[in-house]
């Protein structure tokens, strides 16, 4: 997504995010006109109706303008950021040249005659920021022009982008051979194989997580095609260190602003009867959603108060005896059995996990279950899922639980993870509220408000006694599912947190 003018400024243009994606708006500039970038810097982190992405830029060079001011939404392909890369070079010969530290060309490449018709030796030769390897030709290719760099960097970068959006790295694959003839147009003949220290391969947004983790790339094995670093060997390698910070006691609860100063809303004026907020990004799509599922899907929602005293006590006795029971490291919650008592009910009654299928007038049976957790983030909520939460052990739910917490606090939810949930739970207890009448998430059968734990006087072996009550919300869609097997969830769920040693006896 860039351009070469004659006065040799590049311009990078938003790229195209897909998904149907046509504007973004820019949350934050991470450079200023006058400060030096260089070839896979972020320069920029936007945020479109799916999530917030940050932006590398794909040339080294001097900022010459920034053409959008922060908190203005620009529409894909509009220049945003004009570098001045007179004193760097073309997008391709920077990544050879400026970032020298990074990859370092052997003395056998410095060496080798630039005659243009030489062959150049077959082996493997580093591309732009560590996507892969390409096999260069046995006879130089011609010189491109600087324009025809500049689009296959700017090409690059943009399906990276969307890539990352997507959730996986089809898109940046796709690229690749572009990215690979622009790194190949100097006329330097090509290293050989590289030597050890050279830059590991990994795309920006695992750079980015390993930078944020502290992780260093070059001690990092491994696992992707053609010895790509992905984000599990970088998660894999901080596993062994000691845990953070634990997570806030449940998903919903709010966590501490990231980008704030995009998020929030300006200051009131003193003495201002209203103030207007604008309706876009992640909050617009919140609200078409929630309108759409509200006025599509026919709602309907049971209530049921358990005494859930007995799963206190079984949170209490994992928290003490963590090793023992495999949850060393983990954080253990009510939240955690709660999710595991709605995975049981669902296997006892898998008629409610299905989807409606509008355009054949269908229902979609799961098989699997994409258990959605409902969390506030400064940019709104979002609900990310467990994938395939149904196979999970109780530590494995819990580990995957405190990730989904820790990313959606960050404010680093993917799309990818928002994508596909089957059903959803809503913990609104975290705020003091006794219940609610949740709305489905959009595709979804069922969403299980869970309500805050409390002492109350309650009826227990005759007597009145203070036990730890809560009182749960099932919403479900009646077109999927009627009264009868609602209720039996629901029943199943309560039941549950009641004896919690069902979890065994049904699972």
């Amino acid at each position: 997504m860039t351009t070469m003018t004659d006065t040799a400024l590049a311009e990078f243009k938003m790229p195209d995010v897909g998904e149907g994606l046509t504007e973004a708006e820019i949350l934050k500039w991470f450079v200023a006109p006058g400060d030096t970038v260089t070839d896979g810097q972020v320069v920029c982190e936007v945020e479109t109706a799916k999530a917030a992405v940050e932006l590398p830029i794909p040339f080294n060079g001097v900022v010459s303008e920034l053409r959008f001011p922060e908190g203005t939404t620009v529409d894909v392909g509009q220049v945003i950021i004009a570098v001045d890369v007179s004193g760097g070079g073309a997008p391709a010969a920077a990544a050879q040249t400026a970032a020298a530290p990074v990859e370092e060309p052997s003395p056998a490449a410095e060496a080798a005659p630039a005659d243009e018709d030489e062959a150049a030796p077959t082996g493997r030769q580093p591309v732009l920021v560590g996507y892969g390897v390409a096999e260069s030709s046995t006879k130089r290719r011609a010189r491109k022009s600087a324009q025809d760099q500049a689009d296959a960097a700017g090409t690059y970068y943009a399906a990276a982008v969307q890539a990352e959006l997507n959730g996986s790295g089809t898109a940046a694959a796709s690229a690749a051979p572009a990215a690979s003839a622009a790194s190949t147009a100097p006329a330097e003949p090509a290293a050989p194989s590289a030597p050890a220290g050279t830059r590991p391969l990994a795309k920006p947004p695992v750079r980015k997580l390993a930078k944020d983790l502290g992780v260093d790339l070059t001690a990092v094995v491994p696992s992707g095609a053609d010895g790509i670093i992905t984000r599990e060997d970088v998660h894999a390698a901080v596993a062994p260190a000691p845990v953070a910070a634990p997570a806030p006691a449940a998903p919903v609860s709010a966590p501490e602003p990231v980008a704030a100063e995009a998020a929030a809303p300006a200051a009131p004026v003193a003495g201002a009867r209203e103030t207007r907020i604008p309706v876009k990004g992640v909050r617009k799509v919140i609200a078409q959603a929630m309108v759409g599922s509200a006025f599509t899907a026919p709602h309907v929602t049971e209530f049921v108060t358990v005494d859930v005293t007995r799963t206190m006590k079984l949170v209490d006795e994992l928290k003490r005896d963590a090793d023992k029971h495999g949850f060393a490291g983990l954080r253990v919650n009510p939240l955690l059995l709660i999710s595991k008592a709605l995975l049981v009910a669902i296997r006892r009654n898998p008629d409610v996990n299905a989807a409606w299928d509008e355009a054949n007038q269908e229902i979609v049976q799961k098989h699997y279950v994409n258990l959605g957790i409902a969390a506030a983030t400064p940019r709104g909520l979002v609900v990310p899922n467990i994938k395939d939460a149904h196979a999970k052990t109780l530590p494995e739910l819990a580990a995957s639980l405190g990730e989904l917490v820790s990313t959606a606090k960050e404010g680093k939810t993917t799309p990818a993870a928002m994508q596909g949930g089957t059903v959803t739970i809503s913990n609104v207890g975290v705020f003091g509220v006794d219940t609610g009448t949740p709305i489905l998430n959009p595709g979804e059968s069922a969403i299980l408000a869970v309500g805050t734990i409390k002492l109350q006087p309650w009826v227990h072996k005759g007597k009145v006694k203070p036990r730890q009550v809560t009182t749960l919300a099932l919403s479900f869609d009646h077109r999927l599912v009627d009264g009868e097997l609602g209720s039996k969830v629901l029943a199943d769920v309560a039941a549950i947190l009641e004896q919690p040693k069902r979890l065994i006896t049904w699972a």
